[in-house]
């Protein structure tokens, strides 16, 4: 396909089972998917820091002569919300990097039956021939048209 003039980025490839071996799926390799879960868990450690400081600075109290700040109660509401952020975050960047919720044309019954298919949506008139000769290469290919 790349050899037809089609950038990687259009090619889409669909399985029924999981083929990350393939080299058709080394495009989406690195995820910087590590990166924003641990953003995501610092805002929340940093968002329950400071709500904790506020509610508890704002009305002071007698507390007999302890810190009115008191780290040891505050780690679990300082730990659920860290796990809350890099939680929201991990879902927001799958959603976001699957393409969730986005319509593609391209899908073919055949594919849950253990089929693969390769696909390019939209190719300009020029690459179409080329596209087309590119797909049944492999014996045994069945080139559809959307």
């Amino acid at each position: 396909m790349q050899a037809a003039g089609v950038a990687p980025e259009d090619i889409t490839v669909l399985t029924a089972y999981p083929m990350e071996w393939f080299a058709f799926f080394r495009r989406d390799a690195q995820s910087r998917m590590w990166w924003i879960a641990c953003l995501g868990g610092l805002i929340g450690l940093a968002s329950a820091s400071a709500l904790l400081w506020v509610a508890e600075t704002s009305w002071p109290m007698n507390v007999g002569g302890l810190p009115v700040f008191a780290w040891w109660p505050n780690l679990i509401i300082m730990f659920e919300l860290t796990m809350l952020g890099a939680i929201l975050a991990t879902v927001v960047t799958l959603a976001v990097t699957a393409r969730l919720g986005r319509r593609t044309r391209l899908y073919d019954p055949a594919v849950a039956d253990g089929q693969i298919l390769v696909g390019v949506e939209h190719p300009s008139n020029e690459l179409l021939p080329a596209v087309t000769r590119a797909l049944e290469v492999p014996v045994g290919a069945d080139v559809k048209r959307l």
